[in-house]
């Protein structure tokens, strides 16, 4: 899949992270800022949708946006090759082949990371890492939607989960989960989808995993609604403080009851319960 980068010159740190916010309305799937300038990164093709209201948001703000062509690649490759393994309050390890396994009897995640989302460092996939092991999935059928390089799902099979569908719409994170899922030993307990909400039609969960953005969250959430089995568990993450109001909302019209909210380095995690 081909990316755009948005690259826009900001005044200050508040700017580019009221920008970040405003941005996370459209499909951009990752931000950073970078002496300065804030690049958001969208699909080639997501951008055609919605690049005259971008545009218009830029002007609001008194800022001009160049975009960049990115050709398909493993455009992350540096950062990859050096990334640190990231633990989740002693209870996981998240790391690289090359590092150093964790202790005897300690759960872990060995991924190789690629270009999307999923090595935990990220503070949304830490906030759902963390949430699963406490979520009770033994036993239980569920869902990794979104699922980048295939982790929370890698997760989800280890604590016991007797099966989970993998679903992402990028062939790049499509293919970095069969091969972490292989590695990991879960290969019999994931099935990897390539896809979006639509590959979930007909199938039941008991629970779902969606670390997305609040604009897919908010479209799809009647398909996760009705796949849920009752009991069933929606955590959804990939979403700011500000965006928590129209997520609850949202799940509440869908009968759908609040168990939590949690929060790390500004993102947010809701997770909610189909009571009946």
């Amino acid at each position: 899949m081909d990316y755009i980068a948005l690259n826009v010159l900001c005044a200050d740190e508040e700017q580019a992270g009221i920008l970040t916010a405003e941005l996370a309305d459209y499909p951009f799937e990752s931000f950073e800022t970078v002496d300065g300038v804030l690049k958001a990164y969208i699909p080639q093709e997501r951008l055609t949708d919605c690049r005259e209201q971008v545009d218009g948001l830029l002007a609001r703000y008194g800022v001009v946006g160049s975009y960049v062509f990115i050709e398909a690649q493993n455009w992350n490759a540096p950062w990859e090759r050096d990334f640190p393994a990231v633990g989740v309050e002693g209870r996981l390890l998240i790391r690289a082949p090359f590092h150093e396994a964790a202790s005897a009897g300690g759960m872990e995640v060995v991924v190789m990371p690629r270009m999307s989302f999923g090595t935990g460092h990220h503070a949304t996939t830490w906030l759902m890492a963390r949430a699963v092991l406490d979520l009770g999935v033994a036993g239980r059928r569920g869902l990794d939607m979104g699922s980048g390089t295939g982790v929370l799902a890698i997760v989800a099979a280890k604590c016991g989960a007797a099966h989970v569908d993998a679903v992402d719409i990028d062939d790049w994170a499509d293919g970095s989960c069969r091969e972490n899922i292989a590695a990991n030993g879960v290969a019999e307990q994931i099935t990897p989808l390539l896809g979006d909400v639509r590959c979930i039609a007909g199938r039941s969960y008991d629970f779902i995993l969606a670390n997305i953005n609040r604009n897919i969250l908010l479209a799809d959430m009647p398909a996760y609604a009705a796949a849920l089995t009752p009991g069933g568990d929606l955590l959804m993450s990939g979403f700011l403080e500000q965006d928590v109001p129209a997520i609850t909302g949202a799940a509440a019209k869908l009968g759908l009851t609040p168990v939590a909210v949690e929060t790390r380095d500004g993102w947010m995690l809701v997770h909610v319960k189909k009571v009946s």
